[in-house]
């Protein structure tokens, strides 16, 4: 069952120390939910470590306290409670991180994807939620805790990215009225979005441009999909950041209901991103046929290769999803 915010409070109350963890190749939810809520522990008088398998992406590290994010000790850190964010599966946090919080007694797991099982000792999973971080805004809020200007900026900055600047159709009035409060609490709305939308280095630019040029229309005109190589990935000197948000671009092709992004990963395994713009073809129904999931109209997979036959197979699943008409 969800715990109350009351009761995640009371965790709070009962412990000093805490690691917050995200989920291997974070985005901004990841990064900006362990942000907001570290910070306003530690403001509230708490030991706080935040951890990520993969570190800091280049792209947030203009975030107040971005730098705060470090890789995983080779040793498990002394802490009481470790906090799961934005995180499906226990796996998601990655090996290293799993690791550095197995001396953790309780385990809080606060997320939004509707996929998630539930594995803390003490679960908050709202799938209504369109972000993490608007989740914790709520939590912040309610029980009162400080919102250092750091956790404020990082909570605009994780809701921002994952409603697609407000604009998919998870985005609820909650979020607009988190906006304006945030404001009134000194958000530089101008600033902020500038350094999140608007300075992206040249390698993402000329990594679109191969993207389109694998670019495929498939199912009359429904499905949109395209794939990164390794060796594109390793002629352009692509970061895993580098490609965040770029599925839009072809999800926003009139007649496109599903968008798919394939990805070759160093491991040999292959990546694959999907967003649905018709509620009718469940995101995450489809990929969990794969072992994947996340949400109806956004979900993800990591399976074998090679990338041919994953494209078969999961454009073969998609074609069985779609609506006869």
């Amino acid at each position: 069952m969800n715990a109350t915010f009351q009761e995640i409070g009371d965790v709070f109350a009962r412990h000093e120390s805490f690691v917050l963890i995200s989920h291997v190749r974070p985005d901004a939810d990841a990064i900006g939910s362990q942000i907001s809520l570290g910070l306003a522990l530690e403001a509230a008088g708490k030991k706080v470590r935040l951890i990520n398998e993969d570190g800091l992406p280049d792209n947030l590290a203009f975030l107040d306290g971005a730098d705060r994010i470090e890789l995983p000790p080779a040793e498990p850190l002394e802490v009481e409670v470790a906090i799961a964010l934005d995180t499906a599966t226990k796996p998601r946090l990655g090996d290293a991180a799993l690791n550095a919080a197995s001396a953790a007694k309780l385990w809080v797991n606060i997320d939004h994807h509707k996929s998630n099982p539930g594995y803390g000792d003490v679960n908050h999973i709202d799938s209504g939620s369109p972000a993490t971080g608007q989740i914790l805004y709520k939590l912040i809020t309610t029980l009162g805790l400080p919102m250092p200007d750091a956790t404020r900026d990082a909570i605009y900055v994780a809701v921002s990215t994952d409603t697609g600047s407000f604009q998919y159709p998870s985005t609820t009035e909650e979020t607009y009225l988190m906006a304006a409060d945030l404001i009134r609490r000194g958000l530089n709305v101008g600033e902020i979005n500038s350094l999140t939308y608007d300075s992206h280095p040249l390698r993402r630019i000329e990594l679109t441009r191969a993207l389109l040029n694998t670019l495929e229309i498939t199912g009359e005109g429904r499905v949109a999909h395209w794939e990164l190589t390794m060796a594109t990935r390793q002629a352009l000197g692509v970061k895993a950041e580098d490609s965040e948000g770029l599925i839009d671009m072809i999800r926003g092709i009139q007649g496109v209901i599903v968008a798919v992004f394939f990805e070759e990963l160093p491991d040999g395994k292959i990546r694959v991103s999907m967003r649905s713009k018709d509620p009718r073809v469940d995101a995450c129904n489809v990929c969990a046929e794969f072992g994947g999931g996340g949400h109806a109209l956004a979900a993800g997979i990591r399976m074998a290769g090679p990338l041919a036959d994953a494209k078969q197979q999961v454009l073969a699943a998609i074609s069985r999803a779609l609506p006869a008409n």
